[in-house]
């Protein structure tokens, strides 16, 4: 469980289990833009998920310059307080690189943010890759950013004593989150949809593990985490739809000490990407039932096609297929190579003949007889004929 520190305290990122920062698509323009001798012409649109929006776009006769464009969703709008993007993310992206990125002061239309970037000043080498990777990145920093924001500034003045409304954050439009800002804590609540029942049974033991992991003493530091299959008292008077859901409700509960200076970006990274931990979860988890499925298979037919498994240490080719089988010694397969012969035996003796005991004299002269019959032929139980004096004539 790589989410909220439930790794050990590990700070490498799981690369199936959350989203890398950087985009791996627009990296991949980005290298071959720079590693391109010949200049050409270039007016790229990318889409990615969650809707992100890129646009490259260079020209051959000013190669060296690159436009990059970048939008991002806006997770809730009215929360955010400052207009635009917020002095946090500009200065993020300026220090990337100051030789390399410049912030054009308008952006263009339809996009949050336009970058020049200058190729010709991006060093060769591992320090160049790490630039354009930082750069691929931009758009996960403006996302943080308007979460961050929104933890740090979120005000429930106004409100009445017990009585605080949700924020409703959209990401992706069928994977909304709940934000409710509470005394002492901020509680972030995940409605679960899921298209298959396999996935949801799936989840539910994974949503039951994790609450019962995240709360124990070894992850104390974690922030406590609830599953319910109602939504919680939390978000009564919200829509319909958003409320209905066949994977309950997951809940985190943010305290002061998650969001300090060292982990508010891991924390605010990990709420972006639990969506895709508990997908990549249940993926992972439906290849390793697959794969014992297969396992379990492939020793069904060592059993079946080769009988004397223990005495037999070479690998074989079964005939009509090409697999090959690999020699098991445990107590397991010999329980049930035993159980198979004996299984077998018991058909054999269907088959066989019924014989009565006691009856051995009976059956030698029911043989002896049979003996007689073809060699005397089949004149020998012939009836004799009868010959009567008398005529009778036949009755017009």
């Amino acid at each position: 469980m790589g989410c909220f520190g439930f790794n050990g305290g590990s700070s490498k990122k799981l690369k199936n289990g959350c989203f890398e920062r950087s985009s791996p698509a627009l990296q991949q323009i980005l290298l071959q833009l720079f590693r391109d001798q010949k200049p050409v012409d270039i007016d790229h649109h990318l889409y990615e998920f969650g809707s992100v929006e890129y646009h490259v776009q260079t020209t051959a006769s000013d190669p060296q310059n690159i436009y990059l464009s970048i939008s991002t969703p806006i997770l809730s709008p009215r929360t955010l307080v400052s207009q635009g993007l917020c002095p946090y993310t500009i200065q993020r992206v300026k220090d990337i690189s100051p030789n390399v990125v410049e912030i054009l002061n308008t952006a263009r239309d339809g996009y949050q943010l336009t970058l020049q970037l200058n190729t010709a000043n991006i060093p060769q080498g591992k320090a160049g890759l790490k630039i354009i990777k930082e750069i691929a990145a931009v758009a996960s920093v403006i996302l943080s950013s308007q979460l961050k924001e929104m933890l740090r500034n979120f005000s429930s003045e106004g409100a009445p004593e017990g009585n605080y409304k949700p924020i409703k954050c959209i990401y992706h439009p069928r994977e909304p989150l709940f934000v409710i800002r509470q005394p002492q804590k901020i509680t972030v609540v995940f409605p679960m949809r899921f298209k298959e029942t396999s996935d949801v049974v799936i989840a539910t033991s994974f949503f039951q593990d994790l609450m019962d992991i995240g709360n124990s003493e070894a992850f104390a530091k974690a922030p406590p985490c609830t599953w319910s299959p109602i939504p919680p008292p939390e978000l009564r008077g919200e829509l319909m739809e958003d409320l209905s859901t066949n994977g309950g409700f997951v809940s985190f509960d943010i305290f002061s000490r998650h969001v300090d200076d060292k982990r508010l970006d891991s924390t605010v990274w990990n709420l972006l990407n639990f969506y895709t931990y508990v997908k990549s979860y249940i993926k992972s988890t439906k290849g390793s039932i697959q794969r014992k499925m297969r396992q379990r298979l492939g020793d069904l037919v060592k059993i079946l096609y080769k009988p004397d498994v223990e005495e037999d240490d070479h690998e074989q080719q079964v005939r009509g297929c090409g697999w090959k089988i690999k020699p098991v010694n445990s107590t397991r397969f010999r329980k049930l190579r035993k159980q198979y012969g004996d299984f077998k035996r018991k058909v054999k003796r269907i088959r066989y003949r019924i014989r009565i005991h006691g009856f051995g004299e009976l059956n030698r002269k029911i043989k002896r007889i049979h003996h007689q019959i073809k060699i005397r032929g089949p004149q020998w139980l012939c009836a004799p004929k009868f010959h009567s004096a008398n005529r009778y004539t036949r009755l017009e």
